[in-house]
């Protein structure tokens, strides 16, 4: 398996969605130092657009993956959306 190498300049897209948030962080601690060139910063800023509407499109997807089959009246199967628990359902 290819090892990806995120360089100053590189375009290419992470491919998993940790690897974007992390991608996302540099980018941010980057422009957050206060070291970059106007043309870094908008360069650094186009591509964390770019990467956050790749997060996106990725949680999207996952979304739409993550389904839930629930057993109908009828004996039929439903398709309902994935819902998450509740935040007050965990042990105290």
């Amino acid at each position: 398996m290819a090892e990806q190498h995120s360089e100053p300049g590189d375009e290419a897209a992470p491919t998993d969605f940790a690897a974007t948030v992390e991608r996302l962080e540099a980018l941010v601690s980057r422009l957050e130092s206060g070291e970059l060139t106007l043309e870094g910063s908008l360069e650094a800023f186009e591509q964390g657009v770019r990467l956050t509407r790749d997060a996106q499109r990725r949680l999207d997807e996952a979304e739409l993956k993550v389904r839930t089959l629930t057993e109908g009246e009828d004996g039929g199967m439903d398709l309902r959306p994935f819902a998450p628990p509740a935040e007050d359902d965990g042990e105290r």
